[in-house]
């Protein structure tokens, strides 16, 4: 499959079933877990579940806007596309992240014997139950898992967003009033 049609195929099949409740940090880094659950391509009727999280922090260098570095994702593998293309691919189609660095890692893959609803309904289940506030929930193509997930970290930038100004101000305002 090609960059462009798992882009396309993932913008069409993912669902964020659970975001995450809580916001990401405003000056810190953010661990976000994930639970990304899609149909098998090899076992029919089972799910393939892969958990891990994405951290968004701070690049240890000043990034110039809309240079996002994005770790772990192994576009380079799956679509034979480098850093380099992949943003250019992004921004062609508008989709720009901050200039942050996104290390993804993936922790376990595993197979839940029963179709795709019935695993939502489980993990869904679970982290409720759990009362975990951490873990997304994510649904999306195995073949471009890659991709549902920057879907999932995009839509957890946008909740935070206001949040994020809201606190800028607020630290703006702090160190001004603390050098009168």
């Amino acid at each position: 499959m090609n960059i462009q049609d798992g882009w396309e195929k993932a913008l069409k099949y993912t669902k964020i079933i659970r975001p995450r409740p809580k916001d990401l940090l405003t000056f810190e880094a953010t661990e976000v877990p994930y639970i990304f659950l899609s149909e098998s391509l090899v076992n029919l009727g089972d799910t393939v579940v892969r958990k891990g999280q994405v951290m968004v922090e701070k690049p240890a260098i000043i990034l110039p806007s809309n240079m996002p570095q994005f770790e772990g994702f192994d576009f380079d593998k799956e679509f034979h596309s480098g850093q380099d293309m992949l943003l250019n691919f992004l921004l062609v189609r508008g989709v720009t992240f901050p200039s942050l660095k996104y290390n993804n890692k993936t922790y376990s893959l595993d197979v839940y014997e029963g179709h795709l609803e019935k695993a939502v309904g489980y993990y869904s289940d679970k982290l409720q139950q759990g009362e975990d506030v951490s873990n997304g929930l994510v649904v999306g193509p195995e073949d471009s898992w890659q991709f549902s997930i920057l879907i999932f970290i995009a839509t957890q930038i946008m909740r935070s967003a206001d949040g994020d100004i809201k606190r800028l101000l607020e630290k703006f305002r702090e160190e001004r009033d603390n050098r009168s």
